[in-house]
Formats: C-alpha cells, structure tokens, sequence
C-alpha cells in the first residue's frame, strides 16, 4: 500500500521526522489531539484535592515503581489512574522485565557483566539515544529490582534460555538477561484484587503458569517436556488451591505485587480519576489538573509530578497524525484507556517529542474484537509470511518489532505486505497450540465469518481465497519446503540466530524453526501490525527529567514507561524492554525528585 506523502505523519527517517519541534507543532499537536493550546495557569486554579511532594499519573509499573520509590524516600505521594483498576498495560503483560545485571540473574550463574550489557545494548540502540541516557538504564536498573524486592513482595524468576534478541550481537547473551515475577498471592491485596487489570489472555483454570512456560504448553501434543510443564503447572495450582491461595504470575503478579507495596506504604491510588492537564506556575510544572467524582480538581504537586500514564495506542487521531498506515487502534493490546493523555498534556507544558511514529511492534492475527499478538505461532515449523503477490519477505522468527518494521518497509502498491498471510497446513495445527486453541481443534466461526482465516484444501484455493497470485503462493511454498528439507534458509536466514529458536519445535531436524507444508486443508492467516503499545512519548534525560525543544529542563516534570519516548529507540534489546525501563526510570524520576541522585 503507498504510504502517505505528509511529512509530520512519517516522522521515522532522518532529524527532522525524528522529533516534534517548535512552538507551532505544540498548537498542530494540541488541535489534532483535542486539546487546548496553552498553560492552565492562566485561568483561576480548581479546587484543591490534595498537596503531596510527588504526584504520579498512571498505575502501571513505571507509575507504582516511582510512587513505592518516592515514598520510601520519606515523601508524601498520590498516584491517580484514569482507568477503574489498576496496573494498566503491565497487568495485561508477560511481565518479562529485561534489566542487565540484576540480582536474580546474578545469583542463577548468567555470566553479565557491566562492560557485556552496555556494549550490547549500544549496538542495539545506536545513537538514537544519547549515551547517558542508556547508561543511566543499566547503572540504575540493578538497584531498583533490588529496591522493589525489599520494599514490596514480589519475587523473580530467570527466564533460562529466552535469548536476547540479537544474541550474534557484541555482549549479547544466547542464554538470556530477561527475569519475570514469581508466583503471587493475590490474598495478599485484600479488596483491591478486585480492582486489578485483567491479563490480556486468561491462565487456564487450575494452573499455574509462568511466561516461560508458554513455549512448551504449545508443544504439549508432541513433546515430553511440553507434558511435563504442563503438569507442573496443573501441581502448581493445586498446590496453590490446597494453601487456599490465590496464585497470580506475569503481569498479574507484577502489578498485583507493585500494588501491595503501596499499600504497605501507605500510598494512595485513586481510580476512576483521568488527567485533565498539568498545572503550571512560572514555567514548572507544581500539580496536576484531574478529574475525580465527576468534578475537576487541582492535585499540588510541593517537588515533581511523574508522568507515567502509558502510551497513545488507543488514540486513532495521534495514530493517524504520527504513524505509518495502515494502523489500527484495534489490533494493539494496550490498556484501552491509553490514549496519549499524559502526552499531550506534556506537550502542552512545552515538552519535546520523540520516536512518535514507532511502536512495540509484532505480527498479529486479525481476529474479531481485538486481533492476537504473535510469538510462538509464527515462528514454529510448518508457517511461512507471504505478502500480498504471494511471496514471502522476512525471516518469520526473528524479532517481532522487526517483522513489523519490514511490513512496513516494503509495504507498496505492487506488493501490499499489510495485511500479510500466515500459511500453515493441517499438520501444523495437529501438533502445536495457536492462541488457546488446541491441537486438532478448528479455529473458531467468527475468525472464518471475518475473514481473519481462510481454509483450502490446495495451495491454489488458497491464493484464490486470500486473492494472491495462484502461481506465486505455489511457488513460494515449494521453495521453502525445499529450504526447509534441507534446514537452512538460504533466502532469509530463518534459524541461523539463537533467537530464532525460542519458540519452535526440538523434535524437528535439522532445523527446529522449519517444516515443509505437505497435509491440506492450508490455512492462512490475516496478518496485521500489531503492538504491545506505542514507544513515543515525552522525551526525557538520563535523570527522566521532561525536556523542551530547546534542550532545557521543564522544572517539576518527570515522565517514564511509554508516556516517554524510549531508552530502546527503534530497536528492543531483548524480552521486556518495555518494563525494565519503564521501572528502571520510574525510580530514577522518584530518586531525583528526592535528591538522591
């Protein structure tokens, strides 16, 4: 599809796309965004809600690691959530949290070191990100998950094996740096339990499951370790049950955990209490204007107001304006109530912008209400990416983002790679898990009804379904059975990094990520790009300190997790990029709010 010629809306290559700039582009992006130019210092002040040192907008983990943070600092702190629960996108999430040189990954023999994690991380990130400011992430993230352990009960697990995601890479680590929350007692919340997010898909009844496990719950038909997880996680529930437990993990136990540490704390969170603006007094920024029972009010904020109420995933006019099309509000997994709000009202303030045009990106199925993030289903044996003239065009495992940068990439007339297909055949779905749906069993009507699948039971019906080139769907096929046969992709390098590996299948040889397509019916898949959440936002220090186009601090305005423009730029180090950071600066924000830094 040919992309659209504006210039504001393609801010990706080159400086001038790369960032917001001037005090015009403030006006285009408060009318484009709703808002309203200017600063609410000019009219009479609301009523007051409340004073506290520190105000934290958003409940997710970069808001409750700064307001737990800022607390344990001796200050008085609010945290305000627009949504009715709390722990936003986090809740929703894994909760994979990469963070180099951390304690959990100290103590289980990962061979990190400070040199390793900021040569590979620079070679990932490049100079999209100043240098302090990923220095800042590596030296400070240690110290925060050793200051969440202490001041809250949350637990972490290594999760072995689940390599960063350019391992090949100058300090990468095939084993991986990534961690997750261990097991959780959502008990330990009392009332507020019901008041948590819900995750994005569902543990299935009586288990008990761990990100890490997921690789080998979609094995479980074919492999003895994908049975034996399985049985973990089955003894894992019971276990639980018996204790009278209420076992939470990924991002239920993350926000769950965050959570009780506020309690603990003392730190109050209101719900149901959307930002209206930031509230400005000779140029800083001293509270916040909020919406709460209805009626706008004024929190004070005596030290710094901290920004951290997501991304603007869910905002089709900023995603129109910013980003690349097509782009749908409905194919992210976002919290629903991220819709740029604290970014606009940053910008507002005067605040510079960055990486607007980019996303956590990852190919996801079409399906009807929200569409399904891919990990595992593109990358297992049997499936191959076609694009619109039936020929395939990436590496279907290698990372997500980059899948869905290279949809975007080659994205023409010609060759439409938006939506893509994801080809399998019946042998595939006989062996592995897709979303929650077991082997053997049929994917559900409605995906049929809205044409998120299509079924055949030869090649050329297929492309005769999805409207691609019969000719050309049958000769990609034969060609990556062939590769495939013979286990080395020669044309795209499927299976050559460590990566590549994660999510496949080790019963199959030579190459664990390839299998010929041979049993009809073929499938194919509708496949869009899909988004953990946007990664532009207010761009930030190394100390999270907002700044303006100048280059100059806007005093009392702190901002971290996707409200901010993102340590990782365009790239993503390896799982959880976006909450290792997101808590890592949260705490940095808190910390220099104190003077502790």
């Amino acid at each position: 599809m040919a992309k659209s010629a504006e210039p504001e809306r393609r801010t990706g290559a080159g400086p001038g796309r790369r960032r917001v700039i001037g005090t015009a582009a403030a006006a285009g992006v408060a009318v484009a965004a709703g808002g309203v130019v200017g600063s609410p210092a000019s009219a009479a002040a609301p009523p007051l809600l409340g004073t506290y040192d520190v105000v934290v907008i958003g409940s997710g983990a970069a808001g409750m690691t700064a307001a737990l943070t800022a607390a344990k600092q001796g200050l008085s702190c609010v945290v305000v959530e627009k949504a009715p629960t709390f722990g936003g996108s986090a809740a929703r999430s894994g909760a994979g949290i990469w963070l180099p040189n951390n304690s959990v990954i100290k103590a289980a023999g990962v061979p990190d070191t400070p040199a390793k994690a900021a040569q590979y991380l620079a070679a990932v990130v490049g100079d999209e990100v100043p240098a302090d400011r990923q220095k800042a992430f590596l030296d400070h993230g240690p110290a925060m998950l050793s200051f969440v352990m202490a001041n809250s009960p949350l637990r972490f697990r290594w999760m072995e094996g689940y390599s960063d995601y350019y391992p090949e890479l100058p300090g990468g680590l095939p084993n991986g740096r990534s961690i997750e929350p261990d097991q959780f007692d959502g008990n330990l919340l009392g009332e507020e339990l019901a008041r948590l997010n819900p995750a994005y898909l569902a543990t299935p009844a009586g288990m008990v499951v761990f990100s890490a496990d997921y690789r080998w719950l979609a094995l479980t038909a074919v492999s003895v370790k994908g049975l034996a997880v399985a049985t973990e996680c089955l003894a894992r529930g019971t276990r639980a049950a018996l204790l009278g437990q209420k076992p939470l993990t990924m991002g239920q136990a993350l926000a769950g955990g965050l959570r009780a540490g506020l309690l603990g704390a003392n730190v109050p969170v209101w719900l149901n209490t959307p930002l209206t603006d930031l509230y400005l007094e000779n140029g800083a920024v001293t509270g916040a204007v909020v919406t709460k029972n209805g009626s706008t009010g004024l929190v004070r904020a005596r030290r710094g107001v901290v920004v951290g109420s997501g991304g603007f995933e869910h905002n089709a006019a900023m995603r129109a304006r910013y980003q690349e099309q097509p782009v749908g509000t409905r194919w992210t997994v976002g919290a629903k109530e991220n819709t740029g709000d604290g970014i606009r009202a940053g910008r507002r303030a005067g605040a510079d912008l960055a990486l607007m045009d980019d996303a956590w990106w990852g190919p996801a199925v079409d399906t009807p209400g929200q569409a399904w993030f891919c990990l595992a289903e593109r990358t297992l044996p049997g499936g191959l990416l076609v694009n619109g003239a039936g020929a395939r065009f990436v590496n279907e495992a290698g990372p997500y983002s980059d899948v869905v940068h290279t949809m975007y990439e080659k994205d023409t007339a010609s060759a439409g790679h938006i939506p893509a297909w994801l080809i399998v055949d019946q042998n595939y779905r006989n062996r592995y898990l897709f979303k929650d749906i077991a082997p053997t069993f049929p994917f559900p009507d409605e995906w049929y009804d809205a044409e998120a699948v299509h079924k055949a039971w030869s090649i050329d019906a297929l492309a005769g379904a999805i409207g691609v080139p019969a000719a050309a769907l049958r000769s990609t096929v034969d060609r990556f059975n062939s590769l495939a046969r013979q286990g080395d992709d020669t044309d795209f390098g499927r299976g050559d990094s460590v990566y590549d590996h994660y999510y496949t299948d080790p019963s199959v040889t030579p190459n664990s990520c390839l299998a010929p397509l041979w049993l009809p019916p073929y499938y194919a898949l509708r496949i869009v790009p899909g988004d953990l959440g946007t990664k532009g936002g207010l761009l930030t220090d190394a100390r999270a300190r907002v700044l303006r186009p100048d280059g100059t601090v806007i005093p009392g305005l702190y901002a971290a997790g996707n409200a901010s423009a993102a340590v990782m730029g365009r790239s993503y180090a390896g799982a959880g990029s976006t909450i290792g950071p997101a808590m890592t600066f949260g705490y940095v924000a808190a910390l220099d709010i104190a003077g502790k830094l």
